[in-house]
């Protein structure tokens, strides 16, 4: 699933320079003088903390817009202006940071900040906002607002610090208050329309006004939303702040009554209360006063009625929204948890709107709605969070404090339907700082352990259901067949048995098959992505950005698509997978004449295939805007994919838009409403099954276990078992303690690379975001004599064996496209480094990908070489196999490529000659059975038994006894076609329980070794 990182940066905020000016004795009624911030005649340099400076920053090398100082004429303040122009994709702007070496700036005294903008009456949004608190300017906490340039020429735009929010999309460091206290700012920061070519000025920039009450106090109440159970009482909290967390100067008084314009009656549903409270001057920041709203029984089956609770307020600044009351819905079947759910799903379709009905399949991304309050306005069905949308701060506890929120906003529509928060944990939950981050799915596709697949999947759901989170976007059940494509790593590998074998996730995510485990504390309803043919698509066929191949078109025959792409979503149907993700990319099926179609768009195989032929009953969940990919206008879109299947769509930005538009096209008979029963029955019964209507808010009993040792045990086990031993000469592996060690490369030290990408955030990052053990931390763990140069520039004299960690950075999905500015080859950096410790020494050179590496041209001089994948967090796996704490075990997922110009290759082809085959795997510690042709034909009549007795673990040990023969052999001979072909297909035959033809494969491979094709 695209997740585009919500318009996070890593620098925007506030700015000053705190002046006194000292006269006469000052009028304390009168406003104090202006304080500049900015004049921009130079005064403050471009540059960067810790300095103080003016500079840049945007999402991409594009994105920073471009600053000077420019001299103009009609300058508002001296001589010069600060002028720019952008052309912004993604997110981009500039900021002012006070040198983080001096103590931090006061605007406490003053009623807001001002500056002259050169409008352009583009009618665009301009955020701004200020730094305050925290130990610097790029580590503070974020406040913004807004303003839209709508006017031609210089204005000057005043923004008083009470129209600042918090900001809750992103914040550079964990929260510190929560509190605009503004007695320790730090800078200011402007971020810039995207999606127009611009140009602006801006000049003096300053703190005007003075603080009056009214404007520096505030009251709140404890909660938007008070639900509350038929004849009780709701117990509503307000309290009286300041920014500057002084005493109030002034009384404060709040009048307060219940309005007579919510759902509920005067008299039948509650008792009206009114009143006034007050806050006398010198009342401390923080204090609390409260209001009791007593509700009536009247025995009578009700959906919940609302009670707005009117507050006027004098003296501060009133709460954003009017508090809401809510009696509880009671006595309706479908809350009667003694009820089967489908009975339950029936009585509550049957009083729903259509209203309500579009807002069960809508959903958005939390950070992208305009207002918490759209959860009920809208009666939103789903909130997610994309890659790397987190609260602040990034921790288990504010998850779920999050969350609950978002629920309790879900508990003032008129039958409460909770919302099912989702989630992309494709390898752990990895939002969440501190999870255990497990190896991605090509590595867990090496390890040809299902009942280790399934423990991961365990691990992953136990954490992400302590976070409140239900719903996993995971796993991808793609069968990839082309390495070129960004998305490689997210496949168990390119074998749809292997795909398949793998799945045994689903029950480590869901549970047992029925759903009878979904309302369990530590599991999370999963999804099989993307539907159907994903890993199929052809280099060059993406038109989505600079994709190459990710979001293409994938050119199969009828049984092509049935052998290789389907197969999987069939074992994930049978397993009960809850609901299904088709794909961004387009299908092309020979000679229906339909050409290329959307997936989103193609009913014949969500409607015809999956949840008629296959039996699927879960609910199909769109992928990140895909509607907005498929022909036509709005509506069309909306129309082709709800006509086509898809129950609920993921809108992050748009959902307004779609829930209107959808009721639009039901009410004009373009999508009829047995279709939106269907979709909605269907959302609803796996919320049922998960326990949501009982339980809607978060149970963190788990959350001690979130990055356990116990949970580390099992990523640290699947990093190991992960690890592929492609070559190892002179037995170079394992390493002994004894031996001293020099230890090289790029990703032997980088946490970041190790995980890739879908960690913390989408694209993922170099260096350390979380917490785990590298590569190089985990050898110095397991006791090895090790030292380190990343570069190899230290002396290499005195070794007995050189290990040199090297691979990609990270990235996902089409970002991550080979010819999207990626390629399959080392870095020079990388490729230096192995040239001089191979060079020296033996040595042994393990890759950190998510796919192959081109490395033929250098295996000639390496000793060892192992496939590392993305190992995860845990380092000490993989030291574990280098140090001989476990065996190696991994076998390839995917075939090792020559070259480029051999993609795509995969087992099974007619042409078959790759640098390591499909399958092909190693081992240490582990004594090769002894004998050649006579031997393998013993295990071929012994395996022909174990086929015939459905004695499936004799079959695989008797398969694996006879691929050891051919492997010792290889090793000393070499790889040829002649042996790649029948090895591969060995490896395809043991996944799908054909042993003795299995055994009859690695005979031939056998056979030829030493001789060429």
């Amino acid at each position: 699933m695209r997740r585009t990182a919500l318009l996070a940066s890593a620098a925007l905020l506030t700015a000053l320079i705190p002046l006194a000016s000292a006269h006469a004795a000052p009028d304390p009624a009168a406003d104090p003088a202006p304080v500049p911030v900015d004049r921009f005649e130079g005064e403050v340099p471009f540059a960067s903390q810790p300095a103080e400076g003016i500079f840049t920053w945007g999402g991409d090398s594009d994105d920073p817009p471009t600053l000077q100082l420019t001299a103009r004429p009609d300058a508002p303040e001296g001589a010069k202006v600060l002028s720019g122009t952008y052309d912004i994709s993604g997110y981009g702007g500039f900021t002012h940071d006070f040198a983080a070496g001096r103590p931090a700036h006061d605007w406490s005294a003053h009623k807001g900040i001002r500056f002259w903008w050169d409008g352009r009456n583009n009618g665009k949004k301009i955020a701004f906002e200020i730094k305050d608190g925290g130990a610097d300017g790029e580590a503070s906490e974020l406040w913004t607002t807004s303003f839209t340039d709508d006017w031609t020429g210089w204005k000057q735009v005043e923004i008083p610090f009470t129209d600042f929010a918090y900001r809750t999309d992103y914040q550079p460091v964990g929260g510190i208050d929560h509190v605009l206290g503004l007695t320790r700012m730090w800078g200011y920061a402007v971020t810039l329309p995207t999606g127009i070519k611009g140009s602006f000025a801006m000049d003096d920039v300053e703190l005007y006004g003075r603080a009056d009450q009214s404007l520096r106090a505030s009251v709140t109440t404890d909660a938007p939303v008070y639900p509350v159970e038929e004849g009780g009482t709701a117990t509503v909290k307000v309290t009286v702040a300041t920014t500057g967390s002084a005493p109030i100067d002034e009384p404060v008084t709040v009048e307060y009554r219940t309005a007579t314009t919510g759902s509920a009656q005067a008299g039948k549903d509650y008792t009206p209360v009114s009143g006034t409270l007050t806050f006398p001057a010198g009342t401390a920041s923080g204090t609390s006063r409260t209001i009791s709203v007593p509700t009536l029984r009247d025995r009578a089956a009700e959906p919940a009625e609302t009670i707005p609770l009117q507050l006027t307020v004098t003296g501060a600044k009133a709460p954003a929204e009017t508090p809401q009351v809510v009696v509880d819905a009671h006595g309706l079947p479908y809350l009667n948890s003694h009820l089967p759910v489908r009975k339950r799903v029936a009585d509550l379709v049957s009083r729903m709107s259509l209203e309500e009905k579009a807002g069960q399949m809508t959903q958005a991304e939390r950070g992208a709605m305009s207002a918490p309050g759209d959860i009920a306005a809208y009666g939103l069905g789903s909130l997610l969070s994309g890659g790397g949308s987190t609260p602040t701060p990034n921790t288990p506890d504010a998850w779920a404090k999050m969350i609950d929120a978002f629920q309790l906003r879900a508990q003032a529509t008129r039958f409460q339907v909770p919302l099912i928060y989702g989630v992309d944990a494709v390898h752990g939950h990895n939002n969440l700082a501190g999870a255990t981050i497990m190896p991605h799915n090509i590595g867990i596709g090496a390890t040809r352990d299902p009942r280790l697949a399934e423990q991961t999947g365990a691990v992953t759901a136990s954490e992400v259901r302590a976070t409140g989170v239900p719903w996993d976007f995971a796993p991808c059940l793609c069968v990839s067949r082309d390495e070129r494509w960004g998305r490689s790593y997210e496949s168990f590998g390119e074998d749809p048995a292997l795909v398949t074998s793998m799945e045994t996730v689903i029950q480590g995510l869901q549970g047992r098959a029925d759903g009878r485990d979904l309302s369990r504390g530590d599991k999370v309803l999963a999804t099989a992505k993307h539907f159907v043919g994903d890993g199929g698509t052809e280099y060059g066929s993406s038109t989505t950005g600079t994709y190459t191949i990710d979001q293409g078109v994938t050119k199969v025959t009828r049984q092509q698509l049935e052998a290789v792409h389907l197969a999987p979503y069939q074992t994930a149907v049978d397993r009960g997978i809850g609901t299904v993700m088709p794909s961004y990319s387009s299908l092309d099926i020979a000679g229906d004449g339909r050409g290329p179609v959307k997936m989103h768009a193609r009913g014949d195989m969500i409607n015809g295939v999956l949840k008629d032929r296959m039996g699927f009953d879960g609910f199909v969940i769109s992928d990140w805007n895909a509607i907005d990919q498929l022909p036509g206008d709005y509506a069309s879109h909306v129309r082709t994919a709800v006509n086509a299947g898809v129950d609920m769509m993921m809108v992050p930005y748009t959902y307004k838009d779609f829930s209107t538009t959808l009721i639009d096209e039901v009410k004009a008979g373009r999508i009829s409403e047995k279709r939106v029963d269907d979709a909605v029955s269907r959302i609803l019964t796996e919320k049922f099954e998960l326990g949501l209507f009982e339980h809607p808010y978060a149970d963190t009993s788990g959350a001690p276990e979130i990055g356990s040792a116990a949970h580390r045990a099992v990523a640290r086990q699947a990093a190991a078992e992960s690890q592929v031993l492609l070559k190892n000469a002179g037995g170079v592996l394992p390493l002994k303690k004894s031996e001293k060690v020099y230890v090289a490369g790029s990703d032997a030290d980088d946490l970041g690379n190790q995980t890739g990408g879908w960690t913390i955030t989408w694209q993922g990052e170099s260096g350390t975001h979380t917490q785990g053990t590298t590569i190089l931390q985990g050898m110095r763990n397991a006791g090895g004599d090790v030292t380190y140069s990343k570069d190899a520039s230290a002396p290499t004299d005195g070794y007995d064996v050189g290990v040199v960690v090297v691979g990609e950075t990270p990235y996902a999905e089409g970002v991550g496209d080979v010819g999207n500015g990626h390629d399959l080859r080392l870095s020079a950096a990388d490729q230096a480094a192995v040239d001089k410790v191979c060079a020296a020494m033996k040595c042994a050179v393990l890759i950190v990908s998510g796919r192959p590496q081109l490395i033929g041209d250098r295996l000639g001089k390496i000793d060892a070489l192992v496939a590392s994948w993305l190992p995860g967090t845990e380092g000490d796996g993989v030291a574990d196999v280098l140090y001989g704490r476990r065996p190696f075990t991994g076998q390839l997922p995917v075939t090792w490529p020559k070259s480029e110009q051999q993609l795509p290759i995969n087992v099974g082809d007619a042409s078959y000659d790759p640098q390591f085959p499909y399958g092909w795997g190693l081992t240490t510690l582990t004594k090769v059975p002894a004998g050649g042709t006579a031997t393998l034909r013993a295990l071929g009549v012994a395996a022909t038994a174990a086929e015939r007795a459905h004695a499936d673990q004799a079959g695989r040990a008797l398969v694996t006894r006879a691929r050891l023969i051919v492997q010792q052999k290889v090793g000393g001979s070499g790889m040829s076609a002649a042996v790649a072909k029948p090895f591969a297909d060995a490896d395809h035959l043991l996944l799908t329980g054909r042993y003795a033809a299995a055994v009859e494969q690695l005979t031939a491979a056998y056979r030829a070794v030493g001789r060429r094709a």
